[in-house]
């Protein structure tokens, strides 16, 4: 059945405003069927023509792989911001022969509508388009498709992840829009329990993408405010793997480059959206800092994780609010690694104080906020937060074990802005 362009483009640009306005605690599914070749010669159109590689990548990829019917995990931002590369990219994969379907990212409620539309849709393979969560949903539905027990039961804890038939999870495309979290090449999803308010790490060695599309023109349109914050998170994620006590000399290698490249490029891409050679670089970094972080993750994401969850913050924002105040209080420990790292960027001040200097002065220039109030962050949770990053996962390779009451104490510290009073 072939269907006009205008039709697609209608049925994306629909999807957008018509969803928009309904995002929280729903999903919208849309199967767009088959879609015929006609309009395909007549995409003339720059905005269609620049992610030409990436459909037929992903097309060639698919085809290859013997799967035919293949289920599109994105988010609202990415519709908004490529409603009709959107509908190219579905265009382009129906050409080669696939039946698709498009699916909006979520939280596990979503994540299982996601699964459902895989299954009535007879999908064999997922492409995860968008930002960390979108790319989380894909990964999540792709490992659920053909399971059995619930979600929750492959939580990142001892060996769930073997409960899994691991013959039954479909292949994964990762396509990245902003570049921050690195799940691009992650084997795991960080996905919302929306009843308990707590993000939970779902992990299995087969989530991790088969290919991964890392196009610079796909992060051009992101706001510099988005930017910033994403390229914080890839420097969040490249620094507490540096900073982790684990022996990983390779990962350690890998987050060493990844700071560089943030501390070379993200302010200049800040400035200048358009510039590609630093929107490569800076899809490098997220790459990278997610691959370093096997090493370990530390206090920044313990306490990322629950404030996320209860207060529905930006995780980026959130790792770039916190980093000044967990680096001070892990330093009597991290210092003369902090030294070493300064050394190899550069720095006129090398030490602790100068790398501080640089990181404080970074925040400034591209638009952090200084503490968490900015973000409309109180204290009436405190302990409550103390207490769930204290159970985080990444608490455990924090250069400084904390118990839940010094996580209250490095929270308020965020809180307030008082940076010395977190030494």
């Amino acid at each position: 059945m072939e269907q006009d362009v205008s039709a697609v483009v209608e049925q994306v640009t629909a999807l957008v405003t018509v969803y928009g306005l309904q995002v929280i605690g729903a999903i919208a599914i849309l199967i767009a069927g088959w879609i015929g070749a006609g309009w395909a010669a007549r995409a003339t159109d720059k905005g269609l023509r620049r992610i030409k590689g990436v459909d037929r990548t992903l097309a060639r990829f698919f085809v290859s792989a013997g799967r035919c019917t293949v289920l599109v995990i994105t988010g609202l931002a990415v519709l908004s911001q490529f409603g009709v590369q959107m509908a190219s990219l579905l265009v382009v994969l129906s050409t080669a022969g696939l039946a698709i379907g498009l699916a909006l990212q979520g939280t596990l409620s979503n994540v299982a509508a996601g699964v459902t539309c895989f299954r009535q849709g007879g999908h064999d393979g997922v492409i995860a388009l968008g930002g960390g969560s979108g790319l989380d949903a894909g990964k999540a539905v792709a490992l659920m498709a053909g399971q059995s027990l619930p979600l929750w039961d492959f939580e990142d804890a001892g060996d769930n992840w073997t409960r899994a038939n691991t013959e039954a999870i479909a292949p994964i495309v990762a396509v990245p829009t902003t570049a921050g979290t690195g799940s691009e090449v992650g084997r795991a999803s960080v996905i919302l329990h929306e009843a308990e308010k707590v993000k939970k790490i779902i992990f299995h060695p087969r989530m991790l993408p088969a290919i991964v599309i890392l196009d610079p023109e796909l992060t051009v349109g992101l706001p510099a405010g988005l930017t910033a914050a994403t390229g914080m998170d890839a420097l969040s994620h490249s620094l507490e793997a540096w900073c982790s006590p684990l022996y990983h000399p390779l990962a350690e290698g890998i987050a060493a480059e990844g700071v560089r490249l943030v501390h070379q490029y993200l302010a200049r891409v800040v400035t200048e959206g358009t510039d590609i050679e630093a929107r490569t670089h800076m899809l490098v970094a997220s790459t990278m800092g997610a691959t370093a972080f096997q090493r370990g993750l530390g206090a920044m994401h313990a306490l990322a994780h629950p404030l996320g969850a209860l207060y529905d913050a930006h995780h980026g924002t959130l790792n770039a609010v916190l980093m000044p105040y967990v680096l001070q209080v892990n330093r009597s420990v991290i210092e003369v690694r902090l030294a070493r790292l300064g050394r190899y960027l550069g720095l006129e001040d090398a030490g602790f104080e100068g790398f501080m200097d640089w990181l404080l002065a970074l925040r400034s220039q591209i638009g952090i906020p200084g503490d968490l109030t900015a973000l409309g962050i109180d204290d009436t949770q405190a302990a409550l937060i103390g207490k769930m990053a204290a159970a985080d996962p990444s608490a455990g390779t924090n250069p400084i074990p904390f118990s839940a009451g010094e996580y209250r104490a490095l929270f308020l510290c965020a809180l307030s802005g008082n940076l010395e009073a977190s030494e």
